[in-house]
């Protein structure tokens, strides 16, 4: 167990180390309770080196110590659980061999090496290579590893590691492997796996021709259920060598599936290991979202191999180098294979959702910190969505050819090294790289003030831009369209000051002012189409507007943007006391939703109501909780009453076959169930009680449970039984059971989810199911932030359950208190005196950073 040390770690303080560590040899011995671990590493001092070689640990405990093949006499190191030190090194080149022995049975944390379900699994990212054997496990000592397994007893396990197999046979009855892999990499990215697995085969041809076999292991079983994986895994091999060059490199790609895991997956060297969750499909099992997310984080962890393998970071302050850089890369993928337009959307939907909420409250940090108490909590939306929207920046500023020659220097120049931001920045074109540099270098969403003017034929529109909490000004690419009743204006013709037009688009520093003269009528400005850049945009609430770029907008980011500024107005009006006067609105989205020039998908993008969570924002402070989810209810159930009949329509329109899991059938299935829980809300159960019934895919079924359930149907009880019953012993569908039974809003949520705590499946161990059933209930506004603060404390002592157990899971639903501070008094001081009381009671460094971050603002 890793205990808070209150130590904070500086960007300023980085040094090198003082030696390099260029091959490593490592042996498993493998057993349940007692795994002996070899670790024969080389050491090189960096020039004249006058100093000891001091290793990480967390939890040894050292069998042996040998120096060049002799062992060390006691006198020579000084070893602790958490530590190894040489005190007086040769001063040339040595091997050093060091003996652990770690428990994998008793690894609850899921860090370092553990077993799930019988298998052998490691995550070593960011600190968990020093839970299995000393080293300096940092990311900027690259080492070339060979790596030899045993298995712990007889049979036809397998016996997986990074890199290329050397070769595999039998010691004593018991089956070996060894692994060589010829690229260095730090200890973050070494990964083991061994155990009895089902595997799927298939092979790729590298654009220069060459051979690579592919496998993903998974529970044997469910084999079938991972042909969609490897059909995911082979576009994004193609899509990288098309798109950016990236061949693959080592002659095998493997991937592993694990029920327990932190993470969603984890990029290791030609072993990628994944939450069974982002593998299995069926679509009997599986959602149209499921095999998205499936698609998304196959591509991620296959395109980390150049930018975050071959490519490393230099230091846990530059993550976003590689996760913010790959995120681009994922979503730039599922952008070219399904639909850009909706891509966006759903990708802007989620970065306001859960990054500008973290950029404006106590966990906000910059996209590279310059310090950090416990780098296991800077895995955040701020480092990954936030910094590939910086990414998209540079794309957006200089253009497609000059990214792409921009990130062809990038691979050139530090293949094979640990890089920092500079460095890549270092690589593009741009016109001001140290004021671009501010988006990584500064917490918080910038916010642009619009201002439109139309006077005697003259047509003024001033952009002026407010930085967060008087930070320096940054570059802000604004995409832009002028609208008349013809179409956009022609932009050549302004007069702008304080930028250059460069196409459709111009670069904001503090004012830019575009003035068109000669006008009949007065225009309206689409700005930041297709979200050109991650700010807050201050503009007059103006509904006329809004409907004009809703009737007249070419851009389906800023349609969509429109429909949802028209509908959170509504909402917030409703929620201070005003009717719902949804007539307008509910008439353009009708006019939509029957328009089949449109995707299904983006229609059904206009049909779904802002969150609960985005109207709390809106709000601003002092929110009552339970007036937030009446508000959203009254205006779902206003809607579905006033479009019922064209959402009858698009619901009982034929549907896709239940196989088809393409991407045109998912836009379909979306569009008739974002009916459906419209039509649901406005009190036609009947389509949703017989979809429960008889779905043939797991997509449409859900989609009716949930439906049933937001409106709290009188027959979800027994609609959320039969599933239950149906699928028990599906762990992956059980999740998405507690999930839904955690989320209902019907005032029982905290009792109903106590009651699934002691199901015969329920398990805190399991990082899916913990989140599944805790996380969506501290998801749940009404339920979670209760006035009796009742959601705040069953949540506190959750953390302080698990935080002896797993810290990180526990630090990560810790996060879900962030926006406490938004909500009235008597909510603030109930949350406050949850926090208070995990502060004083936690054990590990995660939990510790992560509270006293939410309660000193």
């Amino acid at each position: 167990m890793r205990t808070d040390t209150g130590q904070t770690v500086r960007l300023i303080d980085y040094a090198p180390t003082l030696y390099r560590a260029p091959r490593t040899m490592l042996m498993f011995a493998l057993h349940p309770t007692r795994t002996v671990v070899r670790n024969a590493t080389k050491y090189e001092p960096r020039g004249s080196v006058d100093g000891p070689l001091t290793l990480v640990g967390d939890g040894l405990l050292l069998l042996s110590a040998e120096l060049d093949g002799k062992k060390l006499p006691d006198s020579a190191y000084e070893a602790t659980p958490d530590s190894f030190v040489l005190k007086d090194p040769p001063k040339r080149p040595f091997e050093l061999t060091l003996v652990t022995v770690v428990s994998p049975d008793e690894n609850t944390e899921l860090m370092g090496l553990y077993r799930s379900n019988g298998v052998y699994c490691t995550q070593c990212e960011a600190e968990g290579f020093r839970r299995i054997t000393y080293s300096y496990d940092r990311p900027d000592v690259l080492s070339v590893y060979d790596v030899f397994i045993i298995a712990d007893g007889p049979g036809a396990p397998a016996l997986l590691s990074n890199g290329n197999l050397v070769n595999k046979g039998v010691v004593n009855g018991a089956p070996t492997a060894h692994w060589h892999d010829p690229f260095p990499k730090p200890t973050y990215l070494f990964a083991l796996v061994a155990g009895e697995l089902g595997l799927v085969k298939d092979t790729f041809t590298t654009m220069s021709g060459r051979k690579v076999d592919l496998a993903i292991y998974v529970e044997k079983g469910k084999e079938p259920r991972a042909t969609y994986a490897m059909d995911a895994l082979k576009r994004s091999m193609r899509w990288d060598e098309t798109r950016f060059g990236r061949e693959y490199d080592l002659d095998v790609f493997n991937i592993v599936a694990v029920s327990d895991f932190n993470m969603g997956a984890m990029e290791n060297k030609g072993l990628n290991v994944f939450n069974d969750r982002y593998v299995l499909a069926d679509p009997a099992l599986a959602t149209d979202a499921d095999y998205a997310g499936i698609e998304t984080v196959i591509a991620h962890e296959y395109f980390h191999n150049w930018t975050g393998n071959r490519i490393t970071c230099r230091d846990w302050f530059q993550l976003c180098l590689k996760e913010g850089l790959t995120v681009f890369r994922d979503q730039e993928f599922t952008s070219d294979v399904r639909s850009r337009s909706v891509k966006r959307i759903e990708d802007v939907r989620r970065l306001r959702l859960h990054q500008f909420s973290e950029d404006g409250g106590p966990l906000r940090h910059p996209v590279r910190p310059s310090e950090y108490a416990e780098i296991s909590n800077l895995y955040t939306t701020t480092v990954y969505e936030k910094g590939s929207e910086v990414i998209r920046m540079i794309h957006t500023l200089i253009g497609e050819t000059a990214f792409r020659r921009g990130m062809d220097t990038y691979f050139a120049r530090f293949d094979g090294t640990a890089a920092t931001i500079e460095d890549f920045i270092g690589c593009f074109e741009l016109p001001d790289p140290s004021s671009f540099m501010r988006w990584y270098l500064e917490a918080g969403t910038p916010t642009v003030a619009v201002e439109e003017t139309y006077e005697n034929g003259r047509y003024r529109l001033t952009l002026t831009q407010k930085p967060f909490m008087n930070a320096a000004l940054k570059p802000i690419p604004v995409r832009l369209a002028i609208l008349g009743r013809e179409g956009a204006l022609d932009l050549s013709r302004s007069t702008i000051e304080g930028a250059r037009l460069n196409g459709d688009r111009l670069t904001l520093g503090e004012k830019v002012s575009v003035t068109i003269d000669g006008l009949n009528e007065s225009p309206v400005a689409s700005v930041f189409r297709t979200f050109s850049a991650p700010v807050h945009v201050e503009r007059p609430v103006d509904a006329e507007r809004d409907f004009t770029l809703l009737e007249h907008d070419d851009d389906p980011f800023n349609v969509w943007d429109a429909a949802q500024r028209r509908a959170l107005a509504i909402l917030k009006a409703h929620y201070e006391g005003a009717p719902l006067d949804i007539d307008r609105l509910a008439n353009v989205l009708t006019a939509f939703a029957e328009d089949k020039s449109h995707e299904p998908a983006f229609r059904a993008f206009l049909l779904q109501l802002p969150t609960r969570h985005m109207l709390v924002e809106a709000i601003g402070g002092d929110v009552d909780a339970d007036k937030v989810d009446a508000a959203h209810k009254a205006m779902m159930a206003a809607l579905g009453a006033k479009m019922a009949p064209t959402l009858a329509a698009l619901h009982d329109a034929p549907p896709p076959a239940d196989n088809d899991v393409t991407p045109e059938a998912a836009g379909r299935r979306s569009l008739r169930n974002a009916a459906l829980a419209l039509l649901t809300a406005g009190g036609d159960h009947a389509r949703a009680t017989k979809q429960a019934e008889s779905a043939g895919n797991m997509t449409d079924r859900l989609a009716a449970l949930a439906a049933l359930a937001a409106a709290n149907a009188p027959t979800t009880d027994a609609a959320m039984q039969r599933f239950h019953d149906d699928f028990e012993a599906e762990p992956l569908v059980l999740d998405k059971y507690f999930a839904l039974q955690a989320s209902r809003s019907d005032g029982e949520a905290l009792a109903r989810t106590r009651g699934l705590m002691n199901h015969p499946r329920f398990s805190l161990k399991n990082p899916n199911r913990t989140r599944s059933l805790i996380g969506a209930f501290a998801q749940n506004i009404a339920a979670f932030h209760a006035a009796d603060g009742s959601g705040y404390r069953f949540l506190a002592d959750i953390a302080l359950t698990l935080d002896k157990a797993n810290p990180q899971v526990a630090a990560r639903l810790l996060t879900l208190f962030s926006e406490y501070r938004r909500f009235d008094a008597t909510r603030r001081t109930a949350a406050l005196t949850a926090l208070k009381g995990v502060l004083d009671q936690a054990k590990s460094s995660d939990v510790g950073d992560i509270v006293r971050r939410l309660v000193n603002v």
